[in-house]
């Protein structure tokens, strides 16, 4: 909308990506701190309530009246901020919109269903949710494809492709959006646990996105240039501002918890914006909480399975450091702190090719 101001007013700032990048920020800050309380009064009238997890240490039971579902607020702060100002003709911001609305639906019924039963385990099966997050990959993989996106594969420190993928590329994709979509959704169970690493994700990923936009400084950091991807930057921004506002109520202890709904759309986008940058290996080091929460859940499914023993106290990783006596906030605070690192070290590689 703003920048159909630009053309219909002639008002110059508007056609600029960080001026529309810093409205859609601000704008999805705001009105996330500002929907966050009033959607918290709703659903605690609603019994709108996270059901907790029988298996979770006995001190998560103090959650129980939590509300949940917030990530149906800041999902839609992110969508009216990034269409007010977004190119509604630019393929990629397009992609990114479609991105979350699709993961945000799997989320969504998931939720509903444990919210109705008051049931953990009522929510979606794991095979009920897997296919539908790969129909949802499969619909973006799809959109991509056939709007002629790159299909070469690349690694960090490398410049050129190692090699073309052609259609199984939409595997790869797929293979990528299911698997970051669950490690943040099983990242989630701690009080903000989830939501820094996004924001530091989605921000590590959105310097990307916006030197790969730009003719000059990719061709200086020597990574591929793509017309139109630098758009994509604008809905990063207005999912930051509104995941800040959010952890302005969701910080320990939490007032509120995002759901499946918040959590399973937030990994949808961060592996979108990893395949349009093509950073889809380098994302193991972007959301190395992610992949280290899910490696725990793989290591001691594996080993209890073949072995009849358990590696951690308890998977995923977080919950282990919790039996161990750790403070909730202390884990909190030392898993966004090596989020923070492992994201520095991914933006490092950029000048190293």
């Amino acid at each position: 909308m703003l920048y159909l101001l630009h053309q219909l007013l002639d008002i110059n700032i508007f056609q600029y990506i960080t001026v529309r990048a810093g409205i859609s920020f601000f704008t999805a800050f705001i009105l996330t701190l500002l929907l966050i309380p009033k959607y918290i009064t709703w659903a605690k009238a609603k019994k709108a309530n996270q059901p907790i997890y029988k298996y979770a240490p006995d001190s998560h039971q103090v959650k129980s009246t939590t509300p949940t579902m917030g990530g149906i607020v800041f999902l839609a702060s992110t969508l009216l901020a990034s269409l007010l100002t977004i190119k509604y003709n630019n393929f990629y911001a397009m992609g990114a919109i479609l991105t979350i609305v699709l993961f945000a639906l799997i989320g969504i019924k998931d939720d509903m269903s444990k919210i109705f039963h008051q049931k953990n385990e009522a929510g979606l099966s794991s095979r009920a949710k897997f296919l539908m997050q790969v129909g949802m990959s499969l619909i973006i993989g799809l959109y991509l494809y056939f709007g002629n996106f790159m299909t070469e594969l690349y690694i960090p420190f490398y410049k050129h492709p190692l090699f073309d993928m052609h259609i199984l590329a939409i595997v790869f994709w797929i293979m990528v959006f299911v698997s970051t979509s669950n490690a943040v959704n099983l990242t989630d169970g701690l009080d903000g646990l989830a939501t820094v690493p996004s924001i530091f994700s989605i921000m590590s990923l959105s310097v990307f996105v916006y030197i790969m936009g730009h003719a000059i400084l990719s061709d200086y950091l020597l990574v591929p240039n793509i017309k139109g991807i630098g758009e994509v930057t604008i809905v990063a921004t207005a999912l930051v501002g509104s995941l800040i506002g959010f952890l302005w109520h969701n910080c320990h202890p939490a007032e509120i918890f995002m759901g499946d709904s918040g959590s399973l759309s937030l990994g949808g986008f961060i592996a979108y914006m990893a395949i349009i940058t093509k950073n889809e290996i380098l994302l193991l080091l972007i959301g190395f909480v992610f992949v280290m929460e899910t490696v725990s859940v793989i290591l001691q499914v594996g080993s209890y399975k073949a072995r009849k023993k358990r590696v951690f106290r308890m998977a995923p990783i977080h919950h282990h450091f919790e039996l161990k006596g750790w403070a909730e906030n202390k884990i909190i605070v030392r898993f966004w702190i090596i989020a923070l690192i492992t994201n520095i070290l991914a933006l490092i590689t950029l000048k190293i090719r």
